[in-house]
């Protein structure tokens, strides 16, 4: 059963000013880069869900990290990319016939996903040098930056790698690919907003009351959050919110009946209706889950008031996602609706990520 934290102060350090018990190592400055550039993280999410939705993400099909940010300026430039296009297996199979004038609006969508991408670098690495040159950067945050900048770069050469894996033989990217370019990116907007929590209140110079019953809840239910995004970017990758398109059933029935496909890889990473079922459970779950945390978080006011705020958010964030979810199955992946969706996925993940940082500070 969760334990009962006592309240050690009246505001979380996270959105306020830093407790006299919390103070050392403050950095309010690189706090707020930090959480700008997970605003920017969400972006290129939303965008790069977008960009997958509207079929656009093989109409680039070079990458270029400097001379991509260059979009074409001619109709020259126009002509070559758009006949780089027509040679990918997409175009053959999916996209035969379409003009230069239809293939315009997908190749803007790939290019401001990598824009974004490239933005994101720029402002994490000037203010980071600036950060260090002005000794404005607590020296225990250092080696935490470091790795947040090489998880940048190792973000765009796995979207590259995902990208190539639907230009050689594929009309779409890997199912496979996709989960891991999109757990990775949570991953760094999981670093960035746990980094930054930890700059906005400093150490924690007293010691901390042990509530292992809270900080284990918190850890599990971000991890689920975590698998359940890898979950739907597995639906996503094998198109399985267009299969299925009844809820609470499955084409009728509790348990779909092409669920196994063979092996376990199959199954399990390309079996669609294995993947939209599994992607269900565990929705169900996690909405339990929350409200769980809210039913324990409310129940007696000896719990910290930050904590039991941040339960309560969660909770109304995890019912609206699950609502969002089957709305999106049911519209046949309108969207609007599906960019809302994915949106609210890191919306739940960021506050299970402040939930868990702020479980280890009680």
């Amino acid at each position: 059963m969760i334990g009962h934290p006592q309240a050690v102060m009246t505001k979380s350090p996270a959105f306020s000013a830093a407790s006299p018990s919390e103070g050392a190592g403050r950095s309010p400055f690189t706090a707020l880069w930090l959480f700008c550039l997970a605003v920017l993280v969400v972006a290129m999410v939303v965008v790069g869900g977008a960009t997958r939705l509207t079929g656009s993400g093989l109409s680039i099909t070079q990458w270029k990290p400097l001379l991509g940010a260059i979009p074409p300026l001619s109709d020259a430039a126009w002509i070559d990319v758009y006949h780089r296009y027509q040679a990918t297996p997409q175009y053959h199979l999916v996209n035969r016939g379409m003009t230069l004038e239809q293939f315009k609006p997908i190749f803007w969508w790939e290019w401001s996903h990598r824009l974004l991408g490239r933005a994101l670098g720029v402002v994490f690495a000037l203010p980071f040098i600036a950060l260090i040159a002005t000794r404005r950067l607590p020296r225990r945050l250092v080696p935490a930056c470091s790795l947040l900048f090489a998880l940048g770069g190792l973000q765009g050469a796995v979207g590259w790698w995902m990208v190539k894996s639907g230009l050689e033989g594929r009309v779409l990217v890997a199912p496979e690919r996709l989960a891991t370019h999109l757990g990775l990116a949570l991953i760094l907007l999981c670093a960035l907003i746990w980094t930054g929590l930890e700059a906005w209140a400093g150490e924690a110079t007293e010691p901390q009351r042990r509530r292992d019953g809270w900080r284990v809840a918190a850890g599990l239910f971000a991890a689920g959050v975590y698998l359940q995004c890898l979950l739907g970017a597995l639906v996503a990758g094998n198109q399985a919110g267009l299969l299925n398109a009844d809820w609470p059933l499955m084409s009728g029935r509790l348990f779909p009946a092409d669920y196994g496909q063979g092996g376990l890889w199959s199954t399990f990473a390309h079996g669609a209706a294995a993947v939209q079922f599994n992607h269900r459970l565990l929705a169900y779950a996690l909405t339990v889950f929350a409200l769980g945390l809210v039913w324990a978080a409310t129940r007696s006011e000896k719990v910290a008031r930050a904590l039991r705020n941040l339960c309560i958010t969660i909770g109304m964030v995890a019912c609206v996602q699950a609502v969002l979810g089957v709305s999106t199955l049911l519209t046949v992946v309108a969207l609007p609706i599906a960019v809302l969706h994915q949106l609210t996925a890191t919306v739940l993940l960021s506050f299970a990520v402040a939930l868990a940082w702020r479980a280890r500070r009680i």
